[in-house]
């Protein structure tokens, strides 16, 4: 099987792109092709995760692709491989790439009120995907080459990640007429709350908390003197649209639906992980003490993880048994992998391998998809020197998620422990090309090749070469 080549053919191959666009003859043919949007999207992705915008925290991405997915299954597209992911950014943003890349600001996720909100923000941009909005604008730049195509797709990207970054990401595409037509239209922004709404209301949300959300944000603006969000530059609203919105909301009965633990754990570990840990500490420690506000599950968690990072080892440890006591009593609680992984992490700083074994043993078969404990348990397989154990659940998991860099990245310092020189630099060449570091990625291949290995090996080293070396000659074209 040319592994290499399946996993990347979607992201790089120049040759599904045709140089010219589609005819524009009607709605239908203006929009790309999915397989196109697929690739644009792919590639800017790829280059988020080499960059140090990407936050690269698997329990949080996966918490968000687990919402998303819950509202992508009530979209008009629910077979469309929508992936969501985490921007390390406090303004407050999100934005949708084309083939349903969907990426939230750290700073969104803070500012939401509830789960209903960020949902809603959710359904917006997967509607954006599911209607082609940005298919289209892309589309109507008519006479563009794939070049052209994929320098309006980092434009893309800038404007919705950065709005006041994209004039320079644009130079020499006549930057001041190109950020029009980025911007969403109005037609486009009132379908996305249209079938936004639609989305959050089948997959049980709080239709409500769009027009809150948009409200609070407008009031916000109004403090910052003229620093406006950037969700509302990249998603213009206007008075007649928030009408619109609350318009179709106030036919639906108001519904108060609880966050769900995940949620509130994710906002908790950010909330953390924004601080330095001795001040994570005390803010946690305080709301502990006023017990005035939140939810003293959750604050106990983020304590916890919070004396982890500043090395309280037995402060931790005492404050996990309390909040296990408090979970005994929670049903949902029981059921959280991040609770799950929270512990292991505890146990693992209390230096006691063997009961860790154990315990990530039993975890990993409770959660046997949950990335952040099949990163935590390899890791200490390798530390026991157990790398036979380590390189079959890797190579397991690489099956479900074959993109996850940090898989590869594992299986390499697997293969190196066992003396599998060949394999370990296959693993390296997988991991750069999937951060889009094609030179590295030959690099390590070629280190293959020298290491040697069966005909049915080399004959995929020179087959993947052969493909990167020409994938790297279509990018500097």
């Amino acid at each position: 099987m040319k592994k290499l080549t399946l996993l990347l053919m979607l992201c790089f191959s120049p040759c599904a792109l045709s140089d010219g666009l589609p005819d524009l003859g009607d709605n239908s043919q203006s929009i790309l092709t999915p397989q196109q949007e697929r690739q644009i999207g792919q590639q800017n992705v790829m280059q988020i995760r080499a960059s140090k915008q990407y936050f690269d925290d698997p329990e949080i991405n996966d918490y968000l692709n687990q919402l998303g997915s819950k509202l992508v299954e009530n979209s008009a597209e629910p077979s469309l491989g929508f992936e969501f992911f985490v921007l390390d950014d406090y303004n407050i943003n999100a934005f949708a790439l084309p083939g349903g890349f969907i990426g939230v600001n750290s700073g969104l996720l803070l500012t939401v009120q509830s789960e209903s909100e960020l949902a809603a923000v959710l359904s917006h941009e997967i509607a954006h995907v599911t209607q082609h909005h940005l298919a289209r604008m892309v589309a109507g730049q008519q006479g563009d080459t794939l070049t052209s195509l994929a320098a309006l797709a980092i434009a893309i990207l800038a404007a919705r990640s950065n709005p006041q970054a994209s004039q320079a990401t644009m130079v020499g595409m006549q930057a001041h007429s190109m950020q029009k037509e980025l911007n969403f239209t109005r037609a486009h922004e009132q379908e996305a709350d249209r079938i936004g709404l639609d989305i959050l209301q089948k997959a049980n949300f709080n239709v409500h908390a769009m027009p809150e959300f948009l409200d609070r944000l407008q009031k916000a603006t109004r403090l910052l003197e003229g620093n406006m969000p950037g969700y509302l530059r990249t998603h213009p609203i206007t008075s007649e649209r928030v009408a619109d919105i609350e318009n179709r909301v106030q036919k639906q009965p108001y519904r108060l639906i609880p966050d769900s633990l995940d949620f509130q754990l994710a906002r908790a570990k950010l909330i953390s992980l924004q601080k330095s840990a001795a001040d994570a500490v005390t803010y946690f420690s305080d709301a502990l003490g006023a017990q005035k506000f939140g939810n003293p599950l959750t604050q106990r968690y983020g304590l916890v993880g919070a004396l982890l990072r500043n090395h309280e080892i037995s402060r931790a440890t005492a404050e996990l048994a309390i909040l296990h006591n408090q979970i005994r009593n929670d049903a949902v609680a029981q059921l959280s992998p991040m609770i799950e992984t929270l512990t292991g992490r505890v146990k693992r700083a209390a230096k006691n391998d063997a009961d860790s074994l154990i315990f990530y043993a039993e975890a990993v078969k409770k959660y046997p998809q949950y990335r952040a404990l099949i990163y935590d348990y390899t890791d200490l397989l390798l530390n026991s020197n157990q790398a036979e154990t380590a390189v079959k659940l890797l190579t397991e998991q690489i099956v479900r998620h074959p993109s996850d860099v940090m898989l590869y990245n594992l299986q390499a310092r697997s293969y190196s422990m066992l003396g599998k020189a060949f394999e370990q630099h296959q693993a390296l060449a997988y991991s750069y090309a999937w951060k889009g570091n094609l030179h590295a990625a030959i690099e390590q291949l070629e280190l293959a090749k020298k290491a040697g290995g069966s005909f049915y090996q080399m004959s995929i080293i020179e087959s993947d070469l052969k493909e990167l070396r020409e994938m790297l000659s279509a990018n500097k074209k």
